[in-house]
């Protein structure tokens, strides 16, 4: 019950720890009582969070938040600093959490739709939602006031998917790298998987590659990790390239690099679009051609020649089958009448098909 002090009524109650807490602001009784009601309400309901620990501002817990990333790549956390630092933390760095509001949210992405990309703006509010989501776990928030903002759909991009001929001619434009791009448009390889491959992960007689490091470029510098989805993978390289990448190996010790720079370090990609691919793809009638569309070229070429969606997915090491339909299910051919055909020719080999008697058929009766 609330109580009056001076001329202010005094709420209070008391946490599920026993500590009581207060609020003497109310200038009338019953605005007390119903901010208490309100507070035993949230404790008995779950929803309940320590005002003190609200106080901390989006800047404070975002520390807080990054520190607990450490499961991260470097290039994820590099990302997530950039955007703090650009994008989150201008606007919402001294904002207590429990000063967030919906509505702010709301202006904040609009204003960030008519400077940035659509890419860029779901990033930046995923970053300041993931947190918030995190706060409401580390009982700091009730809910997450960022929930349920509209956001800028994603520009649908063109996939381009090349044909043999056209990979072909494109390899043969990039000079020495002509096996990296066959082996990039055959295998669906990430190019940080392509250029952190080592020698010792390459079995050409078996023609197999085991994918189990990537290297990625983070503020300048090339760091080796795991790969993606943080999963191992083995890809089979196809039988005519196999001679050319044994003859890649030689020389080499286990620990080199297959596809590397004349230093025998990484290949950066932006070095090598400069210096052959830009160049290739704009001789093959390929203009602005990535290398990333060769990943999207093998997941083609493997379904062109009738590999299932399991097998595209294993190759191209996908979190899950559900991405690999998500991504390419309009490339898989409608199986439909082949799956009737069949259907039929199984019957017809496992049932006997007797022939009907001209005799009529006695009825039964049922009795009463």
């Amino acid at each position: 019950m609330a109580y009056k002090r001076g001329d202010k009524w005094v709420g209070f109650y008391r946490d599920v720890a026993g500590k009581q807490h207060t609020n003497g602001n109310f200038h009338r009784k019953r605005d007390a009582d119903l901010w208490e009601q309100e507070q035993k309400a949230a404790i008995r309901n779950d929803t309940w969070v320590d005002p003190g620990r609200s106080r901390m501002t989006v800047g404070q817990w975002s520390e807080t938040w990054m520190a607990g990333r450490v499961h991260l790549k470097p290039k994820t956390l590099s990302s997530y600093r950039s955007l703090l630092a650009t994008r989150v933390l201008p606007t919402w760095d001294t904002v207590p959490l429990i000063k967030v509001r919906h509505s702010d949210v709301v202006a904040w992405v609009a204003a960030m739709r008519a400077e940035l990309s659509a890419s860029r703006t779901r990033q930046a509010y995923h970053l300041l939602s993931s947190m918030l989501d995190d706060a409401v776990r580390d009982n700091r928030l009730a809910r997450n006031p960022a929930t349920g903002v509209g956001l800028p759909r994603l520009p649908r991009s063109d996939r381009r998917y090349l044909t043999h001929q056209q990979l072909a001619d494109l390899a043969d434009g990039c000079g020495p790298h002509r096996l990296m791009v066959l082996v990039a448009g055959y295998t669906g390889l990430r190019w940080g998987e392509l250029t952190g491959l080592r020698v010792r992960r390459v079995q050409p007689l078996r023609g197999r590659i085991d994918v189990v490091e990537a290297v990625t470029e983070v503020d300048g510098e090339m760091v080796f990790g795991t790969p993606k989805t943080h999963q191992h993978r083995s890809v089979v390289v196809p039988r005519f390239l196999r001679e050319d990448l044994g003859r890649q190996l030689t020389g080499k010790a286990p620990t080199d690099l297959v596809f590397a720079s004349r230093a025998g370090t990484p290949l950066r990609v932006q070095n090598f679009r400069r210096d052959w691919f830009d160049r290739a793809a704009d001789d093959a009638g390929l203009s602005g051609l990535t290398p990333h569309e060769l990943r999207h070229t093998a997941a083609s070429l493997a379904i062109a020649s009738g590999a299932s969606v399991k097998g595209v997915h294993s190759m191209l090491g996908h979190a899950s089958a559900q991405m690999t339909l998500d991504r390419y299910g309009h490339l898989f051919p409608d199986e439909l009448d082949a799956v009737a055909d069949r259907l039929d020719a199984a019957r017809a080999d496992q049932v006997l098909t007797e022939p009907q008697s001209d005799a009529p058929v006695a009825r039964l009766r049922r009795a009463d």
